[in-house]
């Protein structure tokens, strides 16, 4: 059988997790990662061919130094106190189950229902458990009303959120958007935002709502974790940035 339309791209950053695991000096270990490879293989699925396997290890600098960003961004929001954490399109990620959580923490992951079962399914059949205090799977389409998905799987809106939206805006508009609306109109003052974006759109829309922020472009990224350098193939797009954000309305 193919893989799953829902699955397709989200399992291709799996494979990057997994290389990157496994290289000399990883930035991360994601041992979820070969625990998604496998349950696809088992269930048929076919893997990347080879030559989009080439187009994965040519972005394989960028896919490390954006998954070793948005988990420091995680780690830090617990260091500042915060307790609840949103992932915009979560994907094949296992945040919930590979960082160090404080507890209390509970973690909300939103995307559609068949990437979050298979996800779900695959660590419930190989034993593993979240690492957070509560995890809540929010099976939701981003183009729907998900705040009211959200909120009725006990998200609460007075409290401070950490919010990420990684692998996520390179498909939709840059700038002003609904989803960022929806993002603002949901948060808490001290919230905080990781988004990573194409443009300065997204910056600009947060500091004219109150938001604080900072960025830092994709090749600087890399520079800081020794990922950049020649690589045959561009890792990203020039205009590339990350923002982190701060509500402090």
């Amino acid at each position: 059988m193919t893989t799953p339309d829902g699955i397709v791209s989200a399992l291709a950053v799996a494979l990057a997790r997994q290389r990157e695991s496994h290289s000399d000096c990883p930035l991360f270990n994601d041992p979820y990662a070969q625990v998604f490879i496998d349950a696809a293989v088992s269930q048929g699925c076919q893997l990347p061919t080879d030559e989009n396997s080439q187009r994965i290890d040519s972005i394989a600098n960028y896919a490390s130094s954006r998954t070793k960003w948005f988990d420091e961004f995680f780690i830090a929001a617990g260091a500042f106190g915060l307790e609840q954490m949103v992932i915009v399109a979560a994907g094949l990620d296992a945040r919930a189950w590979r960082l160090p959580w404080v507890a209390g923490t509970a973690v909300f992951e939103i995307d559609h229902p068949v990437v979050l079962n298979f996800k779900n399914d695959a660590l419930r059949e190989h034993g593993d458990r979240p690492a957070v205090s509560r995890y809540v799977p929010v099976c939701a389409d981003l183009f729907d009303d998900w705040p009211k998905t959200l909120r009725d799987t006990g998200f609460d809106m007075t409290e401070p959120t950490a919010w990420a939206v990684e692998g996520l805006l390179p498909y939709i508009a840059d700038g002003p958007h609904l989803l960022f609306d929806r993002i603002h109109e949901l948060s808490a003052p001290g919230s905080r935002l990781a988004v990573e974006a194409v443009g300065p759109g997204v910056a600009g829309w947060l500091t004219e709502r109150g938001w604080q922020v900072t960025t830092v472009g994709a090749q600087e990224l890399m520079t800081r974790y020794g990922r950049c350098g020649d690589h045959g193939v561009a890792d990203s797009r020039a205009d590339t940035v990350f923002v982190d954000a701060k509500l402090t309305r």
